[in-house]
């Protein structure tokens, strides 16, 4: 059985789910690799313009799958422990960057436990709604490591602060989706079930917009937030800016207000 499952649902939004449920979609090798290898076919696809990633059964992804047996990942063959976890570890990170990567939205819908590498694979994506279930947590530090792993010490302060990171990493607590909310982790909390409808309301309004500008806007955010000075951020939004207009789509979109009707947006 495929670990991962995607289906189109509705017209330009995949919905991806890790299919694990019996281990509450915990990270095993094969996961991890058909994981990467679906955010790499969807950067081609298309017919998708945002991806909507959740899991199946009772939660979200239950970090790494610390009961598997003789999961070596590729490139490990013959080498020592040290040797094989440390490519594993190199597999599960590619993974985060596949999903931070991917040139479309990601939403995270999640309900139930995200902890761990869970957690890390929600702040990978882009935007998180949770359900009133949702459990998160950084957990890696329970288990005898550091809680900094696979993009949480990247994604995880800047998303709430430096501070309120440190707080979270360093305990190891559970938090639940009311404290993800009110920290600005989350989006939004609806009631378990729903939460992959919530996604969707906003899915579609990015999907109304253009393909140039919604890449774009992706792209040059996260670039950004990693500028190293206005000056810098502001000399790729003017670069970016001007190729846009090369699209049509700026003209288009001043003919449809004249005419008090949808854009219709040229394709690139």
């Amino acid at each position: 059985m495929s670990t991962i499952l995607t289906k189109q649902i509705e017209e330009g939004v995949a919905l991806v789910t890790l299919n694990r449920p019996e281990r509450r979609n915990a990270l095993a090798m094969d996961l991890v690799i058909e994981l990467t290898e679906e955010m790499k076919r969807l950067r081609h696809d298309r017919d998708t313009r945002v991806v909507v990633l959740n899991g199946a059964g009772q939660g979200f992804c239950a970090g790494a799958d610390l009961v598997q047996d003789g999961d070596r990942p590729p490139g490990a063959e013959g080498m020592t422990e040290l040797g094989f976890i440390y490519r594993m570890q190199e597999h599960i990170a590619e993974m985060m960057i596949a999903v931070h990567e991917l040139p479309k939205p990601v939403i995270a819908a999640v309900h139930g436990a995200a902890v761990g590498g869970g957690l890390a694979l929600a702040l990978a994506s882009d935007m998180r709604v949770a359900a009133d279930t949702a459990k998160f947590g950084s957990v890696f530090i329970k288990v005898g490591l550091s809680s900094c792993d696979v993009g949480t010490s990247y994604f995880l302060p800047r998303l709430v602060g430096p501070g309120r990171a440190f707080e979270l990493m360093t305990t190891g607590r559970h938090f639940d989706a009311s404290e993800a909310f009110e920290m600005g982790l989350v989006q939004s909390v609806v009631a378990e079930g729903k939460e992959i409808e919530k996604a969707l309301e906003t899915a579609r309004l990015i999907v109304q917009n253009n393909e140039y500008g919604v890449w774009m806007t992706k792209s040059g955010m996260w670039t950004n937030l990693d500028a190293p000075s206005l000056r810098h951020a502001m000399e790729l939004e003017n670069r970016t800016q001007v190729l846009g207009t090369f699209t049509g789509n700026m003209t288009e979109a001043m003919q449809a207000f004249r005419e008090k009707r949808d854009p219709r947006w040229k394709p690139l």
